[in-house]
């Protein structure tokens, strides 16, 4: 592989010195900023200045309302200056404050005026920031000049005006649309770029047109179009229009097929690439209609330029995946491909390969992938490990040679995704392949001897205590399996009682030793060990115990659960002791995605009314219901999130209180649980006093305060706040709980006429950041991840300082997002030195996010953390990255 060129005095070292940014601060920029106030103005000191602050402001630090309007009108005062080169930094610094209705009027006539000047550079940078900062009213007044300009002879100054065009139909629409005669005419000019924002802001304004688009591309695709970024624009507006018209016409011919194959023959690379790739992805396309596109692709693979070859490949690829006899043809310039310098090209042509090849060729291919397997990222290696999976069940009879790879990879380094597509490949064959099955069951266990993460050892586990049994010598596995019981961690430590417990039951003659095995179990140093051990030692049948039957048994053993395992859990947790035992069919059946309504057990005296307790309802679905039956807050719209109940009084206290906080668009309502556990009191008006003046962006709506709180009768006080609408906001709040005491008779059960008013001051409660975040998970985050939007990624590095392992920072990262951890990365190995974790979640407003943090430790315990977040708005990707820095 080139070298890159470096000094001939390669110091990496020195050359970090020479980074003008290193170590400046907001203070001191701010400071410098006063040069602007000079009576003799000098342009270079100024503009290091502004490069400063622009450096500051995409770097997310944060100005106040006061800084940033003194920055501003500073940098008003530069207009004075003639410097061509201190008046484009104006621009950008002018742009980046997003100046307010009331800032603006003091620039916009020096800007009009560099709109109507005769330099080409003050016109087109003027336009651009004229269109970013001013509202709708002030754009009528300069709408005529926008309109001149879209049709200038300056490219620049067109272009500027198309762009500024593109971001206001966003936000002033109808104004926009009344430029379509211009934008029609700019659409036929000669300068490549403003032909290619002239075709985009045109289809923006007719997008919601199906026959508008249609007709614009029908006259465009006869020709009209020079430019190659507009051609290719084009090529999409076409393909949309033929998904959108059908698949055929009556003649059974696609419409503007034939636009689509001609452009294979543009000269510029890239158009014909555009083509390619559209007639690749039409819905049904048939053999004869991708001839053409393949045709170029092959030429491709053979360019010197490796973009091209990644290009082509990677489109082959996909083509592959649906039509694999379509890309045969290719196979012989894709092998060349396989010794490529850049690896991602020799990646995607060796699964392109392993798709379309032939049963003969998988050897030489196999130990061509060998080869270079150490020097790609685990994404691209996960890639040729699911290619392998699908070519293993294609070709059975290579399963030894494909499975002997697997298992080779298996034993190398790699993160958890990596080392979970394998063991799944693995499986997958055991599973498709009954011969394969030994083999792949002797390559897993020598896998978990070695496994570093918890979750893909109790999975093999699992799966060992499923197919070990049924094998023709099963005593082989048991030391694999009883390994763990010493080498492990607690929870694989149990996973292998359960295998071992799963062998003696369906294997009678190794019953009596899995039976001394589980015995030396019950000692284990975890309860949950013990338990298990004790609990299949029971059912295996020992000296002291009764044997179930073996109905019953296996049933326990292998049968699985008639309700979903959350609903199990949530029933357990709220099953109060008593005489009438637990029944586990009264567990619900049904799947909730959220924990379910909170359950009493029967047999609670009432309260005073004779009715049972109001018990504090839990569960989404419940809180839902709960919430919307209240008047005060019916009209809140939809409920986003209800929050785990903080407690705000300690235990064994005179009144047990805790809060549940429950997240609306532009409200936030308490709920207060509240229990009066002193027998010989009956509390009345209980209320919980507020105070918000820690939590300046909330404002007290309303309250529901309790009527009246029996002893051991929980009940509900409600305090409303408004809050910005969609906004983050976070504050502290000072809880009182007010009520009125009365004496009640332990022998009638009767309270007293009178009563005395008191308070009991509670915890502090906080409104959070990760309040507004529900921890959604997904399903397979590779696909999630990928098929989010680039554009809306956001990376950024983070020191967390000393922690006692890397547990602790990923642990604590999580809370403060309130995200949910995907495909197991909870899960840290002890002496890890690293760690990526993968989060997911839903933030306010129901936008997706995900993220990608990726920590490291040094010698100190120093933890660093380089965080990726992806969501389907960009301010929600920067609002997590606030989240973190304020964290």
């Amino acid at each position: 592989m080139a070298q890159p060129l470096v000094k001939k005095d390669d110091d990496l070292d020195d050359e970090l010195e020479f980074s003008p940014f290193m170590g400046i601060e907001k203070g001191a920029v701010l400071q410098e900023a006063r040069v602007f106030n000079d009576p003799q103005l000098d342009p270079r000191r100024c503009s290091q200045v502004i490069t400063k602050l622009l450096y500051l402001l995409n770097q997310g630090e944060s100005f106040t309302k006061v800084e940033a309007t003194e920055v501003f009108f500073s940098v008003t005062k530069l207009f004075q200056s003639k410097d061509t080169g201190l008046r484009r930094m104006v621009y950008l610094i002018i742009k980046e404050l997003s100046p307010g209705s009331d800032e603006v009027i003091i620039v916009t006539s020096s800007l009009m005026k560099d709109m109507n000047s005769k330099i080409d550079m003050y016109r087109a940078n003027a336009i651009r920031v004229l269109c970013r900062i001013i509202d709708g009213t002030l754009l009528t007044q300069i709408e005529r000049y926008l309109k001149q300009a879209i049709v200038d002879k300056n490219p620049v100054v067109s272009s500027a005006a198309l762009v500024s065009g593109l971001h206001m139909l966003q936000t002033n629409p109808e104004i926009v649309k009344r430029w379509s005669n211009e934008v029609q005419e700019a659409v036929q000019s000669r300068a490549a770029l403003v032909q290619f924002h002239a075709l985009a802001l045109l289809h923006q304004i007719r997008q919601n047109d199906r026959l508008a688009v249609s007709k614009l591309v029908g006259t465009l695709t006869r020709g009209a179009v020079r430019s190659p970024l507009a051609q290719c624009l084009l090529i999409r507006y076409t393909s949309q229009i033929i998904r959108d018209m059908g698949n055929h016409s009556q003649s059974g011919e696609r419409p503007f097929y034939d636009f689509l194959e001609s452009c294979l023959r543009h000269k510029a690379e890239m158009v014909i690439l555009e083509a390619a790739r559209a007639i690749t992805e039409l819905d049904g396309v048939s053999s004869r209609e991708l001839t053409p596109a393949i045709t170029v692709l092959q030429l491709f693979l053979s360019s010197p330029k490796p973009v091209l070859r990644f290009a082509a490949v990677r489109t082959l690829n996909k083509v592959a995946m649906t039509h694999p006899m379509a890309v045969t043809n290719c196979n012989i310039d894709m092998e060349s491909l396989i010794s490529d310098q850049n690896r991602s090209i020799a990646t995607l042509a060796i699964t392109t390969l392993l798709k379309t090849g032939n049963e003969s060729s998988v050897e030489r291919l196999m130990k061509q992938i060998t080869n270079f397997m150490s020097d790609i990222a685990d994404e691209f290696k996960i890639v040729v490990v699911e290619a392998i999976r699908s070519l293993c069940v294609k070709f059975p009879l290579k399963y030894r040679s494909l499975m002997n790879f697997l298992s080779n990879i298996l034993r190398e380094e790699g993160g958890f995704e990596y080392k979970r597509a394998i063991v799944d490949s693995i499986v997958t064959i055991i599973r498709d392949i009954p011969d394969a099955k030994e083999n792949g069951l002797l390559h897993l266990c020598e896998f978990i001897e070695d496994c570093e993460f918890t979750y893909l050892s109790t999975q093999i586990l699992h799966f060992l205590g499923i197919e070990g049994p049924n094998t023709s010598d099963p005593s082989k596995y048991i030391r694999y399996i009883y390994n763990r019981v010493h080498l492990e961690n607690a929870t694989v430590r149990a996973a292998a009682v359960c295998t071992l417990a799963k062998f003696g039951f369906m294997v009678e003659a190794l019953k009596p030793r899995i039976t001394v095995l589980l015995k030396r179990c019950i000692y284990d140093s975890d309860d949950e060990v013990r338990d298990r051990a004790t609990l299949f030692l029971s059912i295996l049948g020992n000296d002291d115990g009764l044997v179930e039957t073996d109905k019953d048994s296996k049933e326990f053993l292998f049968g699985s659960l008639e309700a979903p395992l959350v609903n199990m859990e949530t029933s357990l947790k709220n099953y109060v002791p008593s005489e009438e035992a637990f029944d586990v069919d009264s567990v619900p059946k049904e799947v909730k995605s959220q924990p379910l309504a909170e359950k009493k057990a029967k047999g609670k005296k009432p309260t005073g009314l004779g009715a049972p307790p109001p018990a504090p309802v839990s569960g989404f679905d419940a809180y839902e219901r709960l919430l919307s039956s209240i008047p005060e807050f019916a009209t809140f719209g939809k409920l986003f999130k209800s929050s785990s109940p903080v407690e705000l009084t300690e235990a064994e206290t005179e009144y047990s209180v805790n809060v549940v906080k429950h997240i609306f668009e532009s409200h936030v309502v308490f709920q207060y649980n509240c229990t009066n556990t002193v027998p010989e009191q009956l509390l009345e008006r209980v209320n919980v006093i507020v105070d918000a003046s820690e939590a300046e962006e909330f404002s007290e709506l309303s309250s529901k305060p309790l009527n009246s709180l029996p002893y051991d009768s929980p009940g509900q006080a409600f305090v409303a706040f408004e809050k910005p609408e969609g906004v983050p906001a976070v504050g502290k709040f000072s809880n009182t709980l007010t009520f009125v005491v009365k004496e009640v008779d332990p022998n009638t059960g009767e309270a007293e006429d009178d009563g005395v008013e008191d308070e009991y001051q509670l915890e502090d409660l906080e409104v959070v950041p990760a309040d507004y975040m529900v921890n959604v998970g997904v399903s397979n985050f590779r696909n999630a991840w990928e098929n989010m939007d680039p554009e809306n990624e956001l990376v950024d590095e983070y020191g967390l300082g000393p922690r006692e392992n890397l547990a602790e920072a990923v642990k604590a990262v999580t809370d403060v997002l309130g995200m949910q951890s995907c495909e197991g990365t909870e899960t840290v190995a002890s002496n890890a030195r690293s760690h990526t974790s993968l989060l997911s979640g839903l933030y306010i407003g129901n936008v997706k996010v995900l993220v990608k943090a990726q920590f490291g430790m040094d010698n100190r315990k120093e933890i660093a953390m380089k965080l990726a977040v992806r969501a389907d708005d960009q301010s929600v990707s920067e609002a997590i990255h606030a989240i973190v820095s304020c964290g």
